[in-house]
């Protein structure tokens, strides 16, 4: 008889967060489990920069705080447009097809367009019995990345060159240059 095997929240967060950049060449994520700090070495600055503002630095599981050191680790100081640094922080990664930044009325959206793709996961979420998922990217990036307004993860679209599909809703699409 086959064993229930339950991982920590924080473990979850280390798999999640591994899963979503493991196909980028330029990211190497260490997880040091005895002092539970996440490294993650990033060889583009751009890059290292966006993912700074976009991972949180410390979570906090109950009574147990996770740290998340992105190596080179520096601070942008200049305030950049939430689609320059979804750009920057996806740049090259396999699993993203495009990010979208349109404006609406003034307010820019950004769409993170993962590609469809069925994935074998292995998680012990049972909400997702057969660890098969195509929308697992989208649903990792809500849980691991820092909220921003404007921002909306997809991974579902139709037609790339003329709409995307995000939630029901159909949006026209411009180039993003990507």
């Amino acid at each position: 008889m086959a064993l229930l095997k339950l991982s920590a929240p924080w473990e979850i967060y280390y798999k999640e967060l591994n899963e979503l950049f493991k196909s980028d060449k330029e990211i190497h994520i260490v997880y040091d489990r005895e002092n539970q700090v996440i490294d993650m070495y990033v060889e583009n600055q751009a890059k290292a920069d966006a993912l700074t503002e976009l991972i949180p630095a410390e979570l906090q599981f109950g009574s147990v705080s996770l740290e998340v050191v992105i190596v080179p680790a520096n601070k942008c100081n200049n305030r950049r447009s939430a689609g320059d640094i979804f750009t920057d922080a996806f740049y090259d990664n396999p699993v993203v097809d495009k990010i979208v930044t349109i404006d609406i009325m003034t307010n820019p959206i950004t769409y993170v367009i993962f590609k469809k793709k069925v994935v074998q996961y292995y998680n012990d979420n049972l909400g997702d019995a057969n660890g098969i998922c195509s929308t697992l990217y989208q649903d990792i990036a809500t849980r691991v990345l820092n909220d921003i307004d404007g921002v909306y993860y997809c991974t579902d679209f139709t037609d790339s060159s003329l709409t995307i599909n995000c939630d029901g809703y159909k949006v026209a699409a411009i180039s993003p240059g990507f």
